[in-house]
């Protein structure tokens, strides 16, 4: 089968021909037929992740695989050859940019007809982040208000339908395209973080998802009430300016949740969530997509078809 892999930290991905992988006990093997990068491929790529995801090589990237069981391994009873599945790898594993993908039965979601392998595969950790960081962590509810940084990003573009399905007042930041885009999501206002300054527009919020880090996330303590939260997706948030401003300050990094999956997908089959598609490249095409991805400048999920 061919199969995206690195030898290394910072080694450059190659497209490669390497035996099918054998399912083992409570293993599934998946013929996969969609997969999406995400920020976290990229840090793992780079070496970032290391003291917490220590990569084995060579290595396949990506974690968020749909597609159909091809062969099951000992001791599962759930699943058959056929079956179409959606499924979040453990990023120590990967295996997502390739033809099959070994993955732990107890993380597989039964994916509906009605949604689309490549609708699927971008769900996995952008949609689960975004609901584990507004209702599992921050609680937010009907009323309330809620900043999200980057609302036409991965995390973001779900991150604005949710908080808006649960009746939240959503800001948002985006530019350019991305402006329109969390509009027509559901943004009750939008700020371009380009030309305006959030800290001066907005206060009093409730909640801030920061998915960029840095200087943003500095200035976001400020607009926070007093108890009010800020998750984080991409650096633990300042403890010592947490406390000064009188908030709470969570990092977020989502896990495979089979049950958190199998709601977000309930929601794209029933058509009230939309997964927000940034581009579609073949397996073949691997390095443009994985480079966009590195970019930071993609307006939702990058999605690689994969035809085996």
């Amino acid at each position: 089968m061919k199969a995206v892999r690195i030898s290394g930290y910072n080694q450059a991905p190659s497209l490669e021909d390497v035996d099918v992988p054998e399912p083992g006990p409570g293993e599934v093997l998946v013929r996969v037929r969609a997969a999406s990068l995400n920020p976290l491929d990229v840090k793992l790529y780079l070496g970032y992740m290391q003291s917490f995801f220590p990569l084995t090589f060579p290595y396949t990237l990506g974690t968020d695989v749909a597609g159909v069981v091809e062969k099951t391994g000992s001791l599962v009873s759930h699943w058959r050859a056929g079956d179409r599945v959606v499924v979040e790898s453990q990023p120590t594993k990967g295996g997502a940019l390739a033809e099959f993908a070994v993955v732990d039965s107890s993380n597989l979601v039964r994916l509906p007809d009605s949604v689309s392998f490549t609708d699927a595969a971008g769900l996995p950790i952008a949609a689960g982040t975004a609901w584990q960081a507004l209702f599992d962590i921050a609680n937010l509810s009907k009323g309330q208000t809620v900043l999200i940084h980057a609302g036409a990003g991965g995390v973001g573009s779900f991150a604005v339908q949710f908080a808006r399905q649960a009746g939240a007042r959503v800001i948002a930041t985006a530019s350019g395209a991305g402006l329109e885009i969390v509009r027509k999501l559901g943004a009750d206002q939008v700020i371009d973080y380009r030309t305006q300054d959030f800290e001066s527009m907005v206060s009093d919020v409730d909640v801030v998802l920061d998915t960029i880090g840095g200087e943003t996330q500095q200035k976001s303590y400020g607009v926070l009430r007093t108890g009010g939260a800020l998750l984080a997706t991409s650096a633990p948030p300042d403890e010592a300016l947490a406390k000064a401003h009188k908030v709470s300050g969570s990092f977020v990094f989502h896990q495979p949740d089979a049950t958190l999956l199998s709601k977000v997908v309930r929601k794209v089959e029933d058509g009230s969530t939309k997964v927000l598609v940034d581009s579609y490249h073949e397996l073949s095409d691997f390095k443009a997509a994985f480079d966009h991805q590195g970019s930071g400048r993609a307006k939702g999920k990058i999605i690689l078809s994969i035809a085996s």
